[in-house]
């Protein structure tokens, strides 16, 4: 009798906490796109308003281009991440996982390489996500496919690729994406290259992990997607300033004749040097965003841009180090030499036909 009228009193308690959660989410979507309209005029005002400097002025031109910038990127960025963790809280790694295995080649490559648009792993969490699927007997291949296009067709990206430049540029960065992860997953999975996995990965049994239960309430989903929206914001928050200043500084100091000479459509040589160039530095795609709009609006050839940015989220120095706990030196070669040469040939392709 005590258990049941406990189990009656608890149904109204969860029941109420729920709208609560609701509530609070929906008010704050609401200041989301209250505070995104005036970012623009705010920007301005700052500006050109108290601090008094010229529109047409160098240091004019790129401190609003900062002040734009910097709380437009950490809004789409907090709001995708929280909506990316909502969505994700759907599907685990392990889910993931068993969605992939046994698939034969091919298709498990695009099954692989589309999945990775949806949930955002970053480098961090490419040991983890690389011994689980090996272990699940995903073939590696298959496996690299999904860690290609999981960091290269960043949804961040996506969307202010998207408020940027419009739905054709956001479409075809992401296409190519998917591509540079199918096609590279399969030549890996072609060469046989099982044997320059570390030794221990294959010794690794798997165990069931996850911070969400079996069945999540709203509630604990909300609650998630905050702790990670919070904790991801507070690791990248700088590199996005980082990234910004540096696009400003591209906006309104840098001769459009030097981007020209190094990034346009008449130099043979500005693909692979944009790919050189990319590799050795280190960013999320928040932070290189703002340089790839400066970049553009200087007359940088847009596929030489793309390919400098792929280069930077996909082939980063830090994520190479974390790989080389599970990879062996020679696999890793392998691996910036096909995902490099991908990005260089989608580098050409888009200059071509832009």
């Amino acid at each position: 009798m005590a258990q049941t009228l406990s189990s009656q009193t608890a149904q109204p308690a969860k029941h109420n906490q729920s709208l609560k959660a609701f509530a609070i989410v929906g008010a704050a979507v609401v200041l989301w796109l209250v505070l995104y309209k005036v970012i623009q005029p705010f920007a301005n005002w700052l500006s050109y308003g108290l601090l008094g400097l010229s529109p047409a002025s160098h240091l004019g031109s790129s401190l609003a281009f900062f002040f734009y910038d910097v709380p437009k990127i950490i809004l789409l960025l907090g709001g995708m991440i929280f909506a990316i963790t909502l969505l994700r809280s759907f599907f685990s790694a392990e889910k993931t996982r068993a969605w992939l295995g046994g698939k034969r080649e091919g298709v498990g490559n695009i099954l692989a390489a589309t999945l990775g648009i949806i949930t955002p792993f970053c480098s961090c969490s490419a040991v983890p996500l690389f011994i689980g699927f090996v272990e699940s007997g995903i073939p590696l291949g298959v496996t690299f496919s999904f860690l290609i296009s999981a960091p290269v067709v960043n949804e961040v990206a996506l969307v202010m690729l998207f408020g940027m430049f419009g739905w054709k540029v956001a479409g075809l960065y992401m296409v190519s994406g998917v591509t540079i992860a199918i096609i590279a997953g399969v030549v890996i999975g072609r060469l046989k290259l099982e044997r320059y996995v570390e030794d221990f990965v294959w010794q690794i049994k798997a165990g069931k992990s996850g911070i969400l239960p079996d069945k999540p309430t709203w509630v604990q989903r909300f609650e998630i997607a905050w702790a990670s929206t919070k904790e991801i914001v507070g690791k990248v928050w700088l590199y996005v300033l980082v990234g910004i200043a540096i696009g400003a500084v591209i906006h309104g100091y840098v001769p459009e004749s030097a981007l020209v000479s190094i990034m346009g459509k008449g130099a043979w040589w500005s693909v692979p040097a944009a790919v050189l160039v990319g590799v050795p530095l280190y960013s999320n795609a928040a932070g290189v965003i703002p340089i790839v709009h400066a970049l553009m609006e200087k007359g940088a050839a847009l596929g030489t841009v793309l390919a400098f940015m792929m280069a930077v989220v996909g082939l980063s120095l830090p994520e190479m180090v974390i790989l080389r706990r599970v990879l062996k030196p020679q696999l890793i070669a392998v691996f910036i030499g096909v995902v490099a040469l991908a990005i260089i040939m989608i580098g050409y392709l888009f200059n071509l036909v832009m």
